[in-house]
């Protein structure tokens, strides 16, 4: 099938040629030059997911760059479509990629490597259930690897692939390749990520990625492909607890519907059906489905990943940001956010910086009130901190010597408590992955300052929580 060299995220169209296959979500990750982009050109070459046009281009571009007098074709072609990433040699943008098998499809999102790019590993790996992380035989586990597989466990994606790979480079030596996996999977044990497997690769020559190569009769494990095609895949959020994000609300107002009034979005896990008691949060206001909408027509029921229209018994105030649950479910609302965040911005954090909260398709204003604990990615340590926000009129652009020392800055891994303005919905991430995560925003220019996780993480289990204070009054003044 044909596979796009754009760096957007995949068309509807692409998801719909594997219709009726079971999908897996997977995201790559690793240090620069460590052959990411090759191992999914291979990938995509082997299993014939490239046109010929497609291949004609990548082979025009090789000999652009001087590859044609030894008949190459570089691979990592077919998934660096930004001219940046060709000219240098690099992947600087997150490139999704739909590819196929007789068993399974696949969402495949490559991520770069580079440290100030691990904003762009947050965002391949927030909805994968796989990772590969790949390491350079000759080099090891560095830091960045160490990097990824932090961000994977905080995320808590389930399955990790550990590729070593360019295992020609060093003569495919079993020594070294038992090295780097028992060092990756010690680290991986203290972060709680269990399911680890180790693969020996040349991505360039295709070891053991698609073929298993006679060059490692030593390893008797799964190649790439097989191990992607039998990992178990978790079963669809519609066996858990309704959440329907409200995306927006329609009302054509024409001759033909002069009183349709529907909520629209995007189930994030569960399933509704007509005839379903639901309860509009934070209102706390209930109703009952009278319909489910959608493009293709009516539905009795609609599950996780649909979107639709629905439409209730009552005329309720319900407008974007609100979310639909099963009337009776215990779920959190509340003004009080803590959770952990990746920090994305080169602006650090400021307590008492003036934020905008995007969690779900709700917006609010909100104060950053503490940040109390910061991940060191090498020790696998939590250093707490006292920064707690007591002056409020902070520029939340301020990066002047005398800011709080005690904040965030890029690439950091930290716990923030954060005071919202109005009341949310406050999933924990681990119960509820679609409405558990949020951003925080500067409201000045919009510039996305840090991904985060409602609830306990993986910081929260290396170090212990901060003794629980009683200032519900700390807000008094603060203008919001």
């Amino acid at each position: 099938m044909s596979t796009s060299t754009s760096t957007t995220v995949p068309t509807s169209e692409g998801a719909r040629a594997h219709a009726g296959r079971e999908l897996l979500r997977l995201a790559t990750a690793g240090s620069v030059d460590d052959g990411k982009s090759t191992l999914i050109g291979r990938l995509l070459y082997d299993t014939k997911s490239v046109l010929a046009d497609q291949l004609s281009a990548v082979e025009r571009a090789t000999a652009a760059r001087g590859g044609a007098e030894a008949g190459e074709v570089d691979l990592a072609l077919l998934t660096d479509g930004l001219r940046a990433e060709r000219e240098q040699g690099i992947t600087i943008d997150v490139a999704y990629r739909y590819f196929s098998t007789a068993r399974r499809a696949f969402v495949l999102a490559d991520t770069p490597g580079h440290v100030q790019y691990t904003r762009n590993m947050v965002t391949g790996a927030s909805t994968a259930q796989l990772a590969i992380v790949l390491v350079d035989a000759r080099k090891g586990v560095l830091e960045q690897t160490r990097r990824h597989a932090t961000v994977a466990a905080l995320l808590g994606v389930p399955h990790v692939l550990l590729a070593v790979n360019k295992m020609d480079l060093v003569d495919f030596d079993e020594a070294t390749f038992r090295a780097i996996a028992h060092a990756f999977s010690s680290y991986a044990d203290g972060l709680g990520l269990r399911d680890v497997l180790a693969v020996p690769v040349s991505a360039i020559t295709g070891d053991n990625v698609v073929e298993r190569s006679a060059r490692t009769p030593w390893y008797d494990g799964p190649t790439v492909l097989e191990h992607l095609e039998t990992v178990p895949v978790a079963p669809a959020d519609a066996s858990d607890e309704l959440r329907l994000p409200v995306q927006v609300v329609i009302r054509p107002r024409t001759a033909a519907f002069p009183d349709y009034r529907g909520y629209a979005g995007r189930i994030a896990s569960g399933t509704v059906r007509v005839g379903d008691a639901v309860t509009v949060l934070p209102s706390g206001k209930t109703s009952v489905v009278a319909a489910i909408d959608t493009f293709d027509g009516p539905l009795d029921q609609a599950s996780a990943g649909r979107s639709v229209t629905v439409r209730l018994a009552d005329e309720l105030d319900i407008s974007r940001g609100d979310v639909l649950v099963p009337t009776g479910s215990v779920a959190s609302v509340g003004q009080d956010l803590v959770g952990t965040v990746c920090w994305l911005s080169e602006r650090r954090s400021v307590l008492g910086a003036r934020l905008l909260v995007r969690i779900g398709t709700r917006t609010v204003r909100a104060l950053l009130r503490e940040v109390d604990a910061r991940l060191d990615v090498d020790s696998q340590s939590v250093e707490l901190l006292s920064g707690v926000d007591t002056q409020h009129a902070v520029d939340a652009t301020d990066t002047s010597s005398d800011a709080a020392p005690s904040g965030l800055g890029l690439n950091a891994i930290g716990r923030v408590r954060v005071r919202l303005a109005e009341p949310a919905l406050l999933d924990d991430y681990a119960a509820h992955r679609g409405t558990g995560a949020f951003l925080l925003v500067d409201p000045a220019d919009g510039t996305t300052l840090a991904a985060g996780m409602v609830g306990p993480t993986l910081l929260d289990r290396l170090a212990p929580a901060p003794a629980a204070d009683d200032d519900a009054d700390w807000l008094a003044g603060a203008g919001i």
